[in-house]
């Protein structure tokens, strides 16, 4: 049998729980749709004349967001933790994953990684659809990084 080469977006895996939560103490987020994950850094502009009329630049500070749509439910634990924290400007625990966490938090889940922190959610859209269910596009950006999971494992 071929080994797969590629990661399906069906398979990736966001968790929530309180802030400061451990990865075992998430919970999965099974009312998410699709999720964008982007990951930038501010620049500095360390260029010297010993550069040869080259620019050049250095990252600086990193920033995370995570996006994301929901179905509007209210009543759902989840739904409601995120509803909450944007309308009380409060935090929530966020791991974006490519894969599930390890189920005893111990096997490892090989090639399951992702950014685990808080997160404020900046944005929080109810989009209604005529056709469609109501959904609820979230923005949601790091405010506590905590650290990057690798394998489904949090680091000893």
């Amino acid at each position: 049998m071929p080994t797969q080469t590629f990661l399906l977006g069906m398979n990736a895996k966001i968790y929530q729980g309180a802030e400061g939560a451990a990865l075992a103490d998430l919970v999965e987020m099974s009312n998410v749709k699709d999720v964008t994950v982007t990951m930038e850094a501010g620049e500095a502009d360390v260029t010297t004349r010993a550069n040869s009329g080259w620019r050049a630049t250095a990252p600086t500070l990193r920033e995370c967001t995570a996006e994301f749509q929901m179905l509007w439910k209210p009543g759902d634990d989840v739904f409601d933790a995120v509803k909450t924290a944007f309308l009380t400007a409060g935090l929530v625990r966020l791991a974006v994953l490519t894969g599930a966490k390890s189920a005893d938090g111990i096997a490892p889940v090989t090639g399951s990684e992702g950014p685990q922190g808080d997160f404020s959610i900046t944005g929080f859209t109810r989009n209604e659809p005529l056709e469609e269910g109501v959904t609820v596009s979230v923005t949601a950006k790091l405010a506590v990084f905590d650290q990057w999971i690798a394998n489904g494992l949090e680091a000893a």
